[in-house]
């Protein structure tokens, strides 16, 4: 994108003979220019220009009001695209939540879970919050030190996603998951789980879910020769939309999603992202993850429901 700047200037100048009087001013945005002058002198310049007083023996001196004058467009050097906001995915194995910034691929260790334990999944809102499933519990989670909350107890989904307002509540955000096959929607006030619908044709999940307002809702499945394919489901009854095809990694228990891409967790500690192509598949990538622990597992990933959509300029 270009820029122009608009300079609005008056200029006034006073001379005389053995010494020079300059009045100027430049009016331009946020800012006014000018020095006082000396004596007396000539005025020349716009219809309002005040000349400067005359200057003691040689030399020059600046000063004067500026009078009004033209506007004149100045184009100015390509500022470039605005600088990116840090993207902000999050991934997690049994006992710790893990940070992943998309754009630079940084991964970053917040904490081990202080309150829950065994965390199977995790989904993240439109404000960024964070809510896990355990083998025994539902907890929200603090996104800057992995503390635990506790909601309700119980068996929940390793599969978790919130959708969009307006897709299962008009008013606000639902989180649902897969149980195998079935989809369900669960309370986060209370825990209570409400059976949706299903994927179909005899597939189940194999790890996650993540839906994006705009970009769709996607699942990890297994079945019919899939282990894992990455599929787009309808997120008001679970079942398959589209298959985007094999996704290269087995037991790919995280995604998320983020300026178009979807991002692939695996419980053998792979990380990796997934592009769309021209409609038809998938291209994989997968991310390095320098000084990794050893025996590092994913079991869940996610993201806000208002993730970016399109890549940003280059």
């Amino acid at each position: 994108m270009r820029y122009t700047s608009i300079l609005t200037f008056g200029i006034g100048l006073g001379l005389t003979i053995g010494a020079v009087a300059v009045g100027c001013s430049a009016t331009g945005p946020q800012s006014t220019f000018g020095n006082d002058g000396g004596s007396g002198g000539a005025e020349t310049g716009g219809a309002a220009g005040q000349g400067g007083a005359g200057g003691q023996g040689g030399g020059v001196s600046t000063g004067g009001a500026g009078g009004d004058g033209g506007s004149i467009i100045f184009p100015m050097e390509d500022a470039g695209p605005p600088p990116l906001v840090p993207g902000e995915i999050f991934g997690h194995s049994a006992g710790t939540l893990f940070k992943l910034e998309p754009y630079s691929q940084i991964v970053t260790v917040i904490g081990q879970f202080n309150g829950c334990s065994s965390v199977v999944d995790l989904a993240i809102d439109k404000d960024s919050k964070i809510i896990v499933t355990t083998f025994d519990g539902i907890y929200w989670v603090d996104k800057t030190n992995a503390k635990c909350t506790w909601i309700a107890d119980g068996e929940y989904p390793n599969s978790l996603s919130f959708v969009p307002e307006g897709i299962l509540d008009p008013t606000k955000e639902v989180l649902v998951g897969y149980q195998n096959s079935t989809y369900v929607r669960i309370d986060t006030s209370t825990g209570q789980i409400t059976q949706l619908g299903s994927i179909g044709n005899g597939y189940i999940s194999s790890g996650d879910i993540v839906s994006v307002k705009g970009g769709g809702t996607y699942l990890t499945v297994k079945g019919n020769e899939c282990g894992d394919c990455l599929f787009e489901v309808n997120p008001k009854t679970g079942a398959m939309i589209k298959n985007w095809g094999p996704t290269g990694f087995n037991s790919v228990f995280g995604i998320a999603y983020w300026a178009g891409s979807v991002y692939g967790f695996t419980n053998g500690g792979k990380l990796f992202e997934m592009k769309f192509v021209n409609n038809q598949g998938l291209v994989t990538t997968e991310i390095p993850i320098p000084n990794a622990p050893s025996g590092l597992s994913f079991w869940g990933a996610g993201s806000t429901t208002i993730a970016p959509i399109v890549p940003p300029p280059k």
